[in-house]
């Protein structure tokens, strides 16, 4: 049957694409890291290509940069080689060296710091009106940073929407009469980090004439701050166009690399007002140490850069520059090609429905991504399942990371804008914070209603098969099928798309044509549609049994089973009292390093070793206690944010490891002397919980009834392109890594267990546990696959959780208690209705 989804479809809609270079010859000279890998995350940090890196590295290599205060020759090449980079930069964005500095900084956010803590800022007095800060709420955390700032020095804050700018103009303008010279600040971002939209860039110089409000009814001064960071990265900036006063960006954002270095733009003129009060190295023309005696620096960029600059940072920059025109040609180029892509996403996307008809998706934008003047390549969207309801973005964020696709999730630094988007009112964001959900977390949805949502950005490097691959995933594993397509919106979108292009448009298919090359993927079954609501726990008053207990002496290795097993404070004995590290003290997991699976740690007690096994490789042993000492040195590590002091294990396991894995490796331990203790929830009782280097609690318990209901669920989604090994129970089991594996009798009813007895030992639980794409790392190979989370996903409604946290609380003074055993009898009870868990 016909699909739409196709390159030819692509060039049929007349967008542009590409280069003077064939694209797919760029990819594999410039980006051959990233086969298999969708990256659409731009917007956050684009790539760099490999032989701007290259250069770079021949550059450090011939060449001596010295320290560029000094006056010796290597001095002077990094000074000139500076300067010939701030002209580089001044000319890439059409800025006259007459009319405009450059002054590095670590980032745009540092940019932004430097201009709020100069910038003049004047209170009301008897003779003086007070500055204004003025911003749109569409803006950056770090812009509406600040006002902190400029309200403490006495200045007025005025947050306003674009319409507010717009069509209050003309109704409040007040003539200035007496020459006011009150200095204000208006901010707002040439494109939203959000969305994508793009602001008027001729309201610089509207706004500096005091033609838009609130400009028009304030006198005084105006200057205006354009927040280039995001436009910058995909689009031409031209500041003889719009010469705004202060102009923040990060060279991350447009080339990958380097990172770690931004700059602010700043008018000549504007940059005579700012008051700078702390002076260091190499801004001072001259000073007293002895007395309050101090003058600046002549030079503006020498004035502002505090200490020595990132110089070898900027000489990177001069090969990036030099990569991304040969490569492109140019900015105007690159805006085509990006644009072009994000609009054939959100015309599949937008169109895009379940079988019932639904849509699959809602898209957060002004417009119709009618023209790259008002729209960038940026596509922030939240899914929709066949009910209506907004699927979280950890779901799709997790789903996606099974097929290596890179999207960005959440608020991204933006709040205003979010909260117009999706309709959260100050109220609700208050309360969202109160229901346990910050900046940065994994709370997609607060009683029914999202916290966030997905951002697909591209980049220069983008392709046709980036779209067509988030475009199959979605409906792969989001859209009930049949999947469809909305064929009047989408013959709308193509005649604007047509308009625009002046090229002849893609031939429409019917609204029951099948949209995607997405397989004979069947429709779902109806119960794993209803989630597990319906199930009930009938018989947890009957006696289970214990049949697995696996510890997992190092984090995220393979599993050592045992049949009796004791207790200690921290939960099973030794159970994660280890973990690898990579070369920069990283832990390592299997989701970046499948591998790890396949050492085979086993815990002898009585010889008092830890021995590491593993195919190929001749065992090695490390001692279970008494590795601290002067040849074991200590070290901080962080496990989930949480900082952990550890001891090194010594030389030998590290080269065993590193052979192993092929990166530089060391293993660390716990401390036995440092006590970690268990993160509180947001409204649950404070415990004295001690944990291991687990990630949430003491212990997993997962049911086998739950276990072979979802192996169920994957034969029914199944058609035979992963193996039968995948449907066989105790491979399922291993791949959720769980310490205690119970036989149950109904699937999930230990998600509504409060406590529970294993023999004699007593348990709380701490609720259910949350699931990523590791439980798709085969346990016995190290191969991936995409099931079970996919069949987990869609069967639970909400978070995909599997298995329960299990807390033990040994007597006061005691350090272990009596082991548990495989066969011991559970029994459990539920959870009262107030204590249920959400």
């Amino acid at each position: 049957m016909e699909t739409i989804n196709t390159f030819d479809a692509f060039k049929e809609l007349g967008i542009d694409y590409g280069y003077e270079e064939d694209l797919n010859d760029v990819l594999r000279k410039e980006f051959s890291r990233m086969k298999g890998v969708i990256y659409l995350d731009h917007a956050a940090a684009t790539l760099y290509p490999e032989s701007a890196v290259k250069e770079y590295y021949l550059d450090i290599s011939r060449n001596v940069y010295g320290n560029p205060h000094s006056h010796n020759s290597s001095s002077r090449l990094t000074h000139d080689t500076i300067e010939r980079v701030r002209y580089r930069v001044l000319r890439h964005f059409n800025a006259d060296p007459e009319e405009y500095s450059v002054v590095f900084t670590s980032g745009s956010t540092a940019a932004l710091k430097l201009v709020a803590e100069s910038f003049p800022w004047r209170a009301e007095s008897e003779s003086k009106s007070a500055s204004h800060f003025c911003y749109l709420t569409d803006n950056h955390t770090s812009v509406v940073g600040i006002r902190a700032l400029a309200s403490d020095r006495g200045a007025v804050i005025l947050p306003v929407a674009l319409q507010d700018v717009e069509n209050r103009a003309g109704d409040e303008c007040i003539s200035e009469g007496v020459a006011c010279l009150t200095p204000h600040l208006f901010c707002y971002p040439a494109q939203s980090n959000f969305s994508g939209r793009k602001y008027p860039l001729d309201h610089v110089k509207a706004i500096q004439a005091r033609q838009l409000y609130p400009a028009c009814g304030h006198p005084g001064r105006w200057f205006v701050l354009l927040d280039a960071a995001s436009y910058v990265s995909c689009s031409p900036l031209n500041l003889q166009d719009c010469p705004a006063d202060f102009i923040p960006i990060s060279f991350y954002k447009m080339f990958g690399f380097p990172t770690g270095l931004g700059a602010l733009l700043v008018s000549k003129d504007a940059a005579s007002i700012l008051k700078k009060t702390y002076f260091g190295g190499g801004t001072a023309a001259a000073y007293l140490s002895g007395e309050d005696y101090y003058v600046q620096a002549a030079n503006i960029s020498d004035r502002f850069e505090d200490g020595t600059v990132s110089f070898l940072e900027i000489v990177a920059l001069n090969h990036s520059f030099e990569a991304l025109y040969r490569i492109t040609g140019g900015m105007t180029n690159i805006q085509r090609h990006t644009f072009g892509l994000a609009r054939y996403t959100y015309m599949l996307l937008s169109s895009l429905r379940h079988g019932n008809g639904r849509p699959a998706a809602r898209i957060y934008t002004e417009g119709q991504f009618e023209s790259p003047s008002t729209q960038g390549a940026v596509l922030n969207f939240n899914l929709i399942d066949c009910h209506g309801k907004i699927i979280g973005y950890s779901q799709v964020d997790r789903m996606a990371a099974l097929y290596n696709i890179h999207v960005r999730t959440g608020c991204f630094c933006n709040t205003g804008a979010c909260q117009s988007y999706l309709g959260i009112s100050n109220r609700q964001m208050r309360t969202n914070l109160q229901a346990g959900h910050v900046c940065g977390d994994a709370i997609d949805l607060v009683d029914g209603h999202p916290t966030g949502s997905v951002r697909a950005s591209f980049g220069y490097m983008s392709t046709f098969e980036d779209c067509q691959r988030l475009l199959s995933f979605i409906a792969e594993c989001f859209v009930e099928k049949p999947v469809t397509v909305d064929r009047d919106r989408l013959q709308t979108l193509k005649a604007t798309a047509a308009s625009e292009s002046c090229r002849e448009s893609l031939p429409v298919t019917n609204c029951e044509t099948k949209m995607l090359c997405v397989g004979k993927k069947q429709k779902l079954a109806a119960a794993s549609l209803e989630g597990f609501k319906g199930i009930k726990s009938s018989s947890c008053e009957e006696p289970y049994t214990l049949t697995n207990i696996y510890i997992y002496p190092i984090k995220s290795c393979g599993a050592f089973e045992v049949s009796d097993w004791p207790v200690g404070s921290r939960g099973l004995l030794y159970d994660r009292g280890w973990m690898v590290v990579n070369g920069n003290g990283v832990c390592l997991s299997q989701k970046r390093e499948p591998r790890l699976c396949l050492i085979r740690p086993e815990v002898h007690l009585p010889s008092n070793t830890l021995l590491l096994q593993a195919t190929g490789m001749e065992g090695i042993a490390v001692p279970l206690e008494g590795t601290a000492g002067a040849n074991y040195p200590e070290c901080q590590s962080k496990v989930c944010g949480d900082r952990v002091e550890t001891v090194d294990c010594g030389d030998e396991v590290a080269t065993w490891l590193t052979e192993f894995l092929g990166q530089p490796c060391r293993l660390i331990r716990q401390n036995p002397n440092f006590t970690r203790d268990k993160k509180q929830r947001p409204g649950r009782a404070a415990t004295s919980t001690s944990l291991s280097l687990v990630n949430e609690a003491q212990y997993l318990m997962i049911n086998r009834a739950s276990v072979e209901h979802i192996r169920d669920l994957m034969r029914s989604r199944m058609d035979g392109s992963e193996g039968d090994q995948l449907l066989d129970t105790e491979n399922v089991v291993r791949r959720f890594r769980a310490n205690l594996v119970i036989a149950g009798v109904e699937p999930f009813e230990e998600d509504n267990w409060s406590h529970l007895f294993v023999g004699n030992t007593r348990f709380t639980v701490g609720g259910r546990c949350g699931r990523c794409q590791m439980v798709g790392v085969d346990q016995d190979t190290g191969s991936k696959t995409r099931e079970p989370l996919m069949s987990l996903s869609s069967f639970r409604s909400g978070k995909v959780t599997f298995g329960v946290y299990l807390t033990h609380h040994l007597p006061n003074g005691s350090t272990s208690a009596g082991p548990l055993s495989v066969g011991s009898l559970v029994h459990a009870d539920v959870h009262s209705p107030a204590g249920h868990h959400p």
